[in-house]
């Protein structure tokens, strides 16, 4: 009698019974065209915004990256990533930092261009970094918010040799043909370059 053929069998019993405890993403693999999920900044938790909501691209290669446009939400942290991941809003940027504790949700790929400068041309060449809070609250602008956007800049600007300036790190309302007013009068820019500098 041959015993291989009995236990060739088993395993085969047991494999089929492991394989199907694992999810089913597992099994069939990625889908064409799905991008990782490792975020870009290290800790940062990723909360992916709609694919209907950003260009596919290969920056730095196809674009070079320029600016850090600085924005605020004008909502909460959570309408905000609510916002990004409807595909009927075709808008969305590539970070979201929430005011009470810094943290980070990373929402589009930096070899992405994210749909939050509101001109073409700074989209391609620019990182968006929203904060969550209103112009008008300047409490929302916590020392969390401001440090942990400020290390998230630095790591930006390292990774793609972008000045840490005031020419190359701007408001949404410096983008040419911006009707926005963000980050605001309260947006405190001084301390805000100067801890990206500190924390570079």
């Amino acid at each position: 009698m041959d015993r291989a053929a009995p236990l060739a069998g088993r395993r085969r019993l047991l494999m089929g019974a492991a394989l199907a405890t694992l999810p089913h993403a597992l099994l069939s693999g990625p889908r064409a065209g799905a991008r990782p999920r490792a975020v870009d900044h290290p800790g940062a938790e990723w909360q992916p915004a709609s694919p209907s909501n950003y260009t596919v691209a290969n920056r730095p290669t196809s674009h070079r990256l320029d600016y850090v446009v600085i924005h605020v939400t004008q909502e909460t942290y959570a309408d905000t990533l609510s916002i990004f991941r409807d595909p009927q809003r075709k808008v969305s940027a590539h970070y979201v930092v929430r005011s009470a504790d810094g943290h980070i949700a990373q929402c589009v790929r930096e070899a992405d261009i994210a749909w939050h400068a509101g001109n073409w041309d700074y989209n391609t060449r620019s990182i968006g970094i929203e904060h969550e809070g209103w112009v008008d609250r300047p409490a929302y602008f916590t020392h969390a918010l401001y440090e942990q956007s400020a290390r998230l800049t630095a790591a930006v600007c390292a990774r793609y040799g972008i000045p840490k300036d005031r020419a190359h790190i701007i408001g949404h309302h410096e983008v040419p043909g911006s009707d926005h007013t963000d980050p605001g009068p309260y947006w405190d820019w001084t301390r805000y370059i100067r801890l990206v500098n500190l924390l570079a």
